[in-house]
């Protein structure tokens, strides 16, 4: 048995001893806000972001979102200072679609710069031209993949050109 622990044993980046990448400062990580009423597609989106470094906030609907970003007067989240540098949503979601989350995002002086991102599992051109041209930065067709996380790089960086943690993702990603 002792012979085969070391298989069984992740290593740990750059050798450092105590090394937690999944209790790494949150500062230096891409916070993603995931929003999908399938858990299952939650579960995937979430695992993927994580395995490129991204600290994820997964909800289940438009409504829980904007009480997350603190657009919905209701119920507010209570956090003033939340950073969020990219939001990926379901197009189609009982409540809320995804396309009017993203409209809501695009109408608050305060948010409108947060790239966002929306996906469903239908390739209907014409939902796909609309959204674009509604201000959706891409539009990816489930199921999310890991060879999506690299477009989804790229609608950070392109929002976030100076900013430092951008590019630490980046280069976490590749």
């Amino acid at each position: 048995m002792a012979r085969n622990s070391p298989v069984l044993r992740r290593r740990r980046p750059e050798g450092i001893d105590g090394f937690d990448p999944s209790q790494s400062d949150h500062s230096q990580q891409a916070h993603v806000l995931a929003v999908d009423d399938s858990l299952v597609d939650r579960k995937v989106i979430e695992r993927l972001l994580k395995r490129s470094c991204c600290k994820v906030t997964a909800v289940d609907s438009g409504r829980k979102a904007l009480q997350f970003l603190g657009l919905d007067e209701e119920k507010r989240s209570g956090v003033d200072d939340l950073k969020i540098d990219l939001i990926i949503t379901d197009y189609c979601m009982p409540g809320m679609t995804g396309y009017e989350l993203m409209k809501k995002i695009k109408e608050s002086s305060a948010l409108r710069e947060i790239p966002v991102v929306i996906m469903s599992s239908e390739n209907v051109l014409a939902r796909i031209d609309r959204c674009l041209e509604e201000g959706a930065d891409d539009f990816i067709v489930k199921p999310v993949k890991l060879s999506d996380v690299k477009r989804l790089t790229d609608c950070m960086i392109r929002e976030n050109r100076s900013n430092n943690k951008a590019g630490q993702f980046y280069d976490r990603a590749m």
